[in-house]
């Protein structure tokens, strides 16, 4: 695996070592020894798994101590924009996002650590987007947000706005300057 570091620290897009053959192909989508040495120190507690129609869009999310998470996301087929927020506080990339695109074509995973807000918008029909929690399992009182569409993040959804499915909850988020990070 190649752990590449974005320009968010502790933020990693990680590209698997594919073997392909006529019968198909074959990665190692996790082996714990290669995230400890490339420094990600996580315990996975819990593997979540969504299927999405084109424009759904889930995010932007995140849990509070005590129960904040770290995510590793892939998608097993299909296509998404992946997005992280930094909402470190003390971090001098607070507020910034990183965005990539992860597909079941390029085998691309996004290391998420705690500290960061987490989203994605699916580009094709029938996108199957999964991924890895660590830390804390789900708790609705430790749910935080932010509105997708925030003026100060400024996020390049790739679709038009008239494309975009939101659940209630994900229409209801506070913009940016309202939110206050618990991290």
């Amino acid at each position: 695996m190649n752990f590449i570091p974005t320009p968010l620290s502790g933020l990693y897009l990680i590209e698997p070592k594919v073997w392909r053959d006529e019968r198909g192909y074959f990665f190692e989508s996790f082996k714990q020894k290669q995230f400890t040495e490339a420094g990600i120190d996580a315990v996975f507690v819990q593997d979540n798994q969504s299927l999405s129609q084109k424009g759904t869009l889930r995010g932007l999310h995140a849990q509070a101590e005590p129960f904040a998470q770290g995510k590793l996301v892939r998608v097993i087929q299909g296509k998404v924009l992946d997005v992280a927020v930094d909402i470190r506080k003390e971090s001098p990339t607070y507020g910034q996002h990183f965005s990539v695109e992860l597909s079941g074509d390029n085998f691309q995973m996004l290391w998420i650590p705690p500290g960061f807000l987490h989203g994605f918008i699916t580009l094709e029909n029938n996108t199957i987007f999964a991924y890895k929690v660590s830390g804390g399992l789900y708790a609705k009182a430790a749910e935080i947000g932010v509105i997708w569409n925030d003026p100060k993040l400024a996020i390049n959804w790739n679709l038009p706005e008239s494309e975009i499915i939101l659940s209630e909850k994900d229409k209801a988020l506070p913009q940016f300057a309202e939110f206050k990070s618990p991290f």
